[in-house]
């Protein structure tokens, strides 16, 4: 993808030829600009419209927009769509939040939310092993890359005709009998939680940005998604210049995914068995993200490098970092 859409540039003028990557760096950036600027009115949507079919027919735009990736001939077209793709996807994560915490107490969320939140290295693993395999194709009327985005699009729009059916809250649940709906009701009340409110409450709006830990939670969650944006963008190419091959990089992600499930499982089967530990738990797994930069930073990069490529590995506790981050901003 990155050599038929141009997104990296190679200068054969130097002596070595030196590659510049500023395409694939702002294809990366548009993604994340575009949920930024989606953010706010699809929140407000979710917020103001009923949960399942805002989220379903978001997934489904979502979906296409993802098998429209195949579409693309050029870079600047390739601006376009991950701007785009990013706009929609930006309320994915806060609509599974909601779901979570209109059907859990707050001790329950935690595990709850690492179970849905866990995909994130599941995926980079399953992910790897598709983008293998269909790197294997040796030919076709596709490119090997269109494939993938392709499959991923059918599978998501799949998934966003399911999202259609998810209840607007327990109240609504089809379920759950009548007398169990007033049961999952009396659980929230318990724990001092509402059943969603669809209104929009400027005081409470106010309230939120008064709030320190608002903003305390901004500059976390930023952050990890400073990794985030590194890894899932430039992963295989920051481990293709230790000398490995473009399919060797590819298995490289394993480990990284694995790791990043493990870790956000055990994160929030910890925050669920044992109190007060989210934020001990969430220092003490910035502190392999921060030794593996610096692994990669200062280790020898040479051929097969072992330590800068051990230290891309353990970077994956970032996904733990953004999943505490998430439970304690659902609080």
């Amino acid at each position: 993808m990155t050599k038929d859409l141009s997104l990296s540039v190679v200068n054969t003028s130097t002596t070595p030829p030196t590659t510049d990557t500023t395409r694939l760096s702002w294809a990366t950036s548009l993604f994340y600009f575009g949920m930024l600027a989606g953010l706010y009115p699809m929140t407000f949507a979710l917020q103001r419209f009923n949960l399942g079919r805002i989220l379903g027919g978001v997934v489904i735009v979502w979906a296409l927009a993802c098998m429209l990736t195949a579409a693309v001939t050029s870079w600047k077209g390739l601006y376009a769509q991950r701007f785009f793709l990013g706009f929609v996807e930006s309320v994915i994560p806060t609509g599974f939040m909601c779901i979570v915490s209109g059907y859990y107490t707050q001790e329950e969320q935690a595990l709850r939310q690492s179970w849905w939140f866990s995909s994130t290295g599941l995926f980079t693993m399953i992910g790897g092993g598709l983008n293998y395999g269909f790197a294997q194709i040796p030919g076709g009327s596709l490119k090997r890359w269109q494939y993938i985005y392709l499959l991923a699009g059918c599978l998501t729009f799949l998934f966003g005709i399911f999202c259609f059916f998810i209840p607007n809250s327990p109240v609504e649940a089809w379920f759950l009998s009548k007398e169990e709906r007033v049961v999952a009701v009396e659980r929230l009340r318990r724990g001092q939680m509402g059943v969603r409110c669809q209104k929009i409450k400027m005081a409470q709006v106010k309230e939120a940005f008064l709030d320190v830990k608002l903003w305390l939670v901004f500059v976390m969650m930023g952050s990890a998604y400073t990794v985030n944006g590194a890894v899932s963008g430039f992963g295989p190419l920051i481990v293709s210049t230790f000398g490995w091959s473009t399919l060797e990089s590819i298995l490289w992600q394993f480990p990284l995914g694995g790791l990043c499930l493990i870790a956000i499982l055990a994160c929030g089967w910890a925050s669920f068995r044992f109190s007060n530990v989210r934020i001990i738990l969430l220092i003490l797994n910035c502190l392999p993200v921060i030794a593996g930069c610096a692994m990669i930073w200062k280790g020898s990069w040479t051929y097969h490098a072992g330590t800068p490529v051990a230290g891309y590995s353990i970077t994956g506790t970032f996904g733990a970092v953004a999943s505490l981050t998430i439970v304690i901003g659902m609080r």
